[in-house]
């Protein structure tokens, strides 16, 4: 690994100037069955419900792809089956490896490969005294329903319109917050703000975190792009734009409301009170420098791309774009704008889009001598993948950091996920998944950089991980799996999360569009 991390970092250094951004082998197969001395064995695979001893993925495993389960007992078994559901016919007998006693938890830990099943249907896996795993499907696009399902998410969020049940099923609803808000400092004033996505169960809607995911998921595309279709079931689907584009449109028109168009200062957001009966209102909060940066930011980056479709809406939104940076650099404190992630992001988009010189120097001032190891927040991240990736003049030396910074970055998730029992990094409360989902953001860019095998493996451990594979044996996507989050009311799925489905599709645009091709 360390030989790849110094080639790597050697050929990317040769061509950032104009650059475009299992767990082992699979165990063989056995004739060996379980055996007795009684003349018809009588083994259990009795378990209390909901605890398994054999953890899987839950949604299952695609056919050809590296298939592992992991096994956790006070006392493991040499060998284990896997058994077809519907039949009952065991189909592969395989021995469990690295069996080894782990003093925090007190228990010993296996695994079974059994990647050589590849035949479509369910399945569960069972291994004498410690009983089976819930069950899993093998299959070829086995993800792209819930990749849809992912994306689909925004859609369910939409205020501002009626979702009809042909597209929203029982996510439909009627039009909300249709009415003007009030501004919070001069309730005399009303706007309107209809539009946008709900970020949570109040109604809210800010202008810094809807800037952060749109652009984590304006990367997938441009990384992914053909990942994403133009028939995800939404009124838009089929018009020649990517669903995904045709989504976040709908979000950034929201956003345009939020500029003073006189100032191009930017207001923070929206949120909802209660007026009595069952009513309620909206009040308009004032923004400040980072806001400001943060729509210009994203209003660039969405220009960048969707000028492909729309060449005169792009415009306008890169001349909002401009505008909030232009507010923001003439009101800003000189110290203050120094140290600002989000103004770095900015002007990463604002040069690319544009060439603008000024964007330029400020981003060498930003980067010069500045340490990125430990220090690069999803925010300094995006900057940082956008100035390699753009077609604009760039210093070499900048880029060499970035990549060098980025290399490290994907080493130390990697030692993390080889130390891990279940082959990950973060853990099951929504707190250890956020940190899961960014690693696995970070990663999924640096391999799209390096091309590398195990990396490709560590992202799919890690779906694996989120969708039962961990040492709850709960699936945290949503409706997947036998016991998913829903089922023991451990609280909302990932695609519940506003600042969690973004990474997910990032993640799951990675995975669907390798295992298309």
């Amino acid at each position: 690994m360390r030989r790849i991390k110094k080639t790597a970092a050697f050929l990317l250094s040769l061509c950032l100037m104009g650059c475009a951004v299992g767990k082992g082998e699979g165990a063989q197969g056995s004739e060996n069955t379980f055996t007795s001395m009684e003349a018809e064995p009588d083994l259990s695979y009795e378990v209390p419900v909901g605890s398994p001893n054999i953890f899987v993925n839950q949604l299952g495993y695609i056919s050809e792809s590296t298939k592992v389960a992991v096994f956790c007992a006070d006392e493991l078994p040499g060998t284990f089956r896997v058994i077809r559901k519907d039949t009952g016919e065991s189909v592969f007998t395989g021995y469990l490896e690295e069996n080894e006693y782990l003093h925090k938890t007190q228990e010993y830990t296996g695994y079974g490969d059994f990647s050589e099943v590849n035949e479509p249907g369910v399945y569960y896996i069972e291994a004498p005294v410690i009983g089976r795993s819930y069950s899993f499907t093998i299959g070829e696009d086995l993800y792209d329903e819930v990749f849809r399902e992912a994306c689909r998410q925004y859609y369910y969020n939409r205020c501002g319109m009626t979702l009809s049940r042909e597209y929203a099923g029982e996510m439909a609803h009627n039009a909300c917050h249709t009415g003007k808000a009030l501004l919070r400092e001069d309730s005399s004033v009303s706007m309107d703000v209809s539009g946008g996505w709900h970020q949570d169960e109040t109604g809210a809607k800010v202008v810094e975190p809807a800037a952060k995911n749109i652009a984590i998921m304006l990367l997938a595309y441009e990384l992914y792009g053909d990942s994403f279709t133009d028939d995800m079931g939404i009124p838009e689907s089929e018009n020649g734009v990517p669903d995904l584009l045709d989504e976040i449109r709908y979000e950034v028109e929201w956003l345009l409301k939020m500029q003073d168009p006189a100032t191009g200062a930017v207001y923070s957001g929206v949120t909802i009170y209660e007026q009595g009966a069952g009513r309620s209102g909206a009040y308009v909060e004032s923004g400040d420098l980072e806001t400001a940066r943060a729509f210009a930011m994203v209003l660039a980056k969405f220009s960048y791309l969707y000028q492909h479709y729309d060449t005169a809406y792009a415009t306008e939104c890169l001349k909002a774009a401009d505008r909030a940076w232009k507010y923001a650099i003439l009101n800003e404190d000189r110290k203050e704008g120094e140290a600002s992630g989000w103004k770095f992001a900015a002007a990463a988009e604002l040069y690319r889009a544009s060439g603008q010189q000024v964007c330029h120097r400020y981003i060498s001032e930003y980067l010069t001598g500045k340490n990125l190891e430990g220090n690069m927040d999803e925010v300094i991240f995006l900057g940082c993948v956008t100035y390699i990736s753009t077609k604009q003049p760039v210093k070499l030396s900048l880029c060499e950091n970035i990549s060098k910074a980025l290399m490290d970055k994907g080493e130390e998730i990697s030692e993390a996920a080889r130390d891990s029992v279940f082959m990950s990094t973060g853990n099951t409360d929504q707190e250890g998944q956020q940190e899961l989902l960014t690693n696995m953001m970070y990663l999924t860019m640096i391999d799209h950089m390096i091309s590398n095998h195990e990396y490709e493996n560590m992202i799919e451990n890690h779906l694996h991980y989120l969708m039962g594979r961990n040492e709850k044996a709960v699936s945290y996507i949503d409706q997947v799996g036998e016991n998913n989050d829903k089922t023991i009311e451990e609280g909302v799925g990932i695609m519940k999360q506003f600042d969690a489905d973004s990474k997910l599709i990032f993640m799951l645009s990675e995975i669907v569009g390798r295992h298309r091709n």
